[in-house]
């Protein structure tokens, strides 16, 4: 195995074969491109990533980041590795080329960065600079993308996203910083953001923070909100840095895990002096912040599919070599030889069943993003607007299911090991530790089911889920005749219509006055559409494998029918293997996993109040 981060295979496999990326090219967007270029940025970005990131990740855990006289350190071993990555042009890869970056498509982006994601610690500094950068490029003036954002995309300087407040979380209409305006059309803020990622560090010269406040007088609630840019030193007309801006970096957090990462809080303004510009129009903070949450929530969905990967690779390379217990066949020959662990049914079940979920998470996260890209590059309205509704439905998605999915992928890894894995002396614990924060930080995954059933099914009434249940149904329909699929295309057809069913259910139920039907079932609604979406994707890399595999039986002469020969055949040939590896891998998760479906609509049209009937003395009795 070349290295444990993730399958290239499997990488090279949903781009060019499943989503074909590469037509792409074709359009005058990304004409400047082709597969070979693709290919080479793929190459470059697992090289540092292998070379450079993975070997700051468990330095980075041991060391931390510390806090001195208002001055906050990252691990010694982040520096080279960030310059490293800043001169090769890693931040704002989808960048226009006018604004400093390369114009990339959103997929070949999304492809590159899952080589760096496992150590989100350190990607946590370039790529909330890049969020930053994103927000001034799209609301700022001219002189604001002169004066931040160029440098930003450079990486000399850093960016991050001030939006938590100690009483304001989820709940952000309720914060309570202030702007203060000023005669020269600047602002002064005043307040206390927290959890902020990177809010203060030593990677860069200069840090810029776009900051949610209310400016004084305006209307409570996240109508009134505005958003500014604050930076760490003001920037002098010359571009050169002037007087440290008034504001405090009064403590870092002690975390479970990403201890690379400096989550920090800042008090802003205690002087009274604390300056801002404002970025775009006043009242709007909340349109244009949520460009940058919907971006990060993308990103910690990429976090989940990291983690998953990263664990599933090195768990199977440890049951590969650990030996342990005798063959089922002989188990009750005391002088039977030991066997890896890979052999034991129930550690090939854990290891299916992760397989299963890494490979449908990356097709989420790759065709996410592919959308984005045909949003941008498709003339005709009506398919724009329907390539940008896949995109809206699914990012709850890729934020919530990938980050519970990644956990509960990281801490199967971590059974694989048995009692090993609890040990710090194997990565295991630590890639735990790290993926957890992802389901709670840019929304919680309750936040994110709320969004996807009170906001996003409705979309367009409703428009956007139809035509995303017609484009699986167009997938289940392509493949469902198809030997080697057929056997479990009507599982997933199965598990699609009972989505539909509940989606509409739950419609009906809020039409009616029970809303709190589908708030209570928000969260188990999003579960199971993750899992249908889930086998739809695994669904549609069977059938291109099951293609790709019926060429190669063909051109080599294989009888799919001699068992012997094709086991033979499966067994020296690498692309044979993969391949039947996917279709078993879907034919899993169909059989083992969608079964969950019904049992959780069953769940939910039971109605069951429980949840708000019991009172609150009855959750413990002393």
């Amino acid at each position: 195995m070349a290295n444990l981060i993730l399958d290239e295979r499997d990488q090279q496999f949903i781009l060019y074969e499943m989503l074909n990326v590469e037509k792409l090219c074709g359009y005058e967007k990304y004409a400047d491109f082709s597969q070979d270029m693709f290919d080479m940025i793929l190459t470059e970005a697992q090289k540092i990533a292998v070379e450079e990131i993975l070997p700051t990740l468990a330095d980075g855990d041991k060391v931390g980041c510390t806090l001195v006289d208002g001055k906050v350190s990252v691990p010694e071993s982040y520096h080279r590795a960030f310059r490293l990555f800043r001169e090769g042009g890693w931040i704002g890869m989808s960048f226009p080329p006018e604004e400093g970056g390369q114009g990339l498509p959103e997929s070949v982006k999304t492809a590159a960065i899952d080589w760096f994601y496992h150590n989100f610690a350190f990607v946590a500094y370039p790529f909330a600079t890049e969020g930053a950068a994103h927000l001034i490029m799209t609301y700022g003036t001219e002189e604001q993308k002169r004066k931040y954002m160029d440098k930003m995309v450079q990486g000399i300087w850093g960016g991050t996203m001030a939006l938590t407040e100690p009483n304001a979380g989820s709940d952000l209409g309720n914060m309570s910083t202030k702007a203060i305006r000023q005669p020269d059309g600047t602002f002064r803020i005043q307040g206390t953001k927290i959890f902020i990622t990177g809010g203060d560090h030593d990677l860069v010269e200069n840090i810029v923070h776009p900051v949610l406040a209310r400016i004084e007088g305006d209307p409570a609630g996240t109508k009134g909100i505005s958003i500014f840019l604050v930076p760490k030193y003001l920037v002098n007309e010359d571009g050169s840095l002037g007087k440290r801006n008034d504001y405090e970096i009064a403590n870092i957090e002690h975390k479970m895990g990403i201890k690379g990462s400096a989550t920090c809080l800042i008090n802003f303004g205690d002087h009274g002096e604390c300056y801002a510009e404002l970025l775009g129009e006043e009242r709007q903070g909340m349109k244009i912040m949520f460009q940058m949450m919907n971006e990060a929530r993308l990103a910690v969905g990429m976090q989940g599919l990291a983690s998953a990967s990263i664990a599933y690779l090195h768990a199977l390379q440890y049951t590969k070599e650990r030996l342990q217990g005798s063959s089922l066949m002989e188990f009750k020959n005391p002088e039977a030889p030991r066997v890896p662990i890979i052999q034991h049914p129930d550690v090939r079940r854990m290891l299916l069943w992760m397989k299963s979920s890494v490979d449908s998470l990356r097709a989420l996260a790759y065709f996410t993003a592919y959308c984005f890209d045909m949003e941008k590059v498709v003339q005709d309205e009506a398919e724009k607007d329907k390539w940008l509704g896949y995109a809206e439905i699914l990012t709850p998605i890729v934020k919530a299911y990938s980050s519970d999915i990644g956990f509960r992928v990281t801490e199967t890894a971590m059974q694989c090991y048995g009692g090993y894995g609890f040990c710090c002396e194997y990565p295991i614990e630590q890639f735990l530790r790290d993926e957890k924060i992802a389901s709670i930080y840019e929304g919680a995954n309750g936040i994110q089911a709320l969004d996807l059933i009170g906001r996003k099914l409705g979309m367009k009434k409703g428009a956007y889920f139809m035509n995303l249940l017609s484009e699986m149904n167009n997938t289940i329909a392509k493949y469902k005749d198809l030997n080697g699929v057929k056997d479990f295309a009507g599982d997933v057809q199965n598990a699609v219509n009972k989505m539909a069913e509940m989606g509409l259910y739950l419609a009906t139920c809020g039409k009616q006055g029970k809303f709190l039907v589908p708030i209570n079932n928000a969260y188990p609604f999003l579960m199971m559409m993750g899992k249908v979406v889930s086998g739809w994707f695994l669904l549609w890399e069977a059938g291109v494998a099951q293609q790709k595999l019926n060429e190669l039986a063909k051109a080599q002469g294989v009888d799919q029918g001699d068992a012997a020969a094709w086991a033979q055949f499966v067994k020296g040939n690498k692309n044979a293997a993969f391949y039947t590896g996917k279709i078993y891998s879907a034919k899993f998760f169909a059989k083992n996993v969608l079964p969950e479906v019904d049992a959780a609509a069953t769940a939910i049209k039971n109605e069951d109040m429980s949840i708000l009937e019991i009172p609150e003395e009855s959750f413990v009795s002393y």
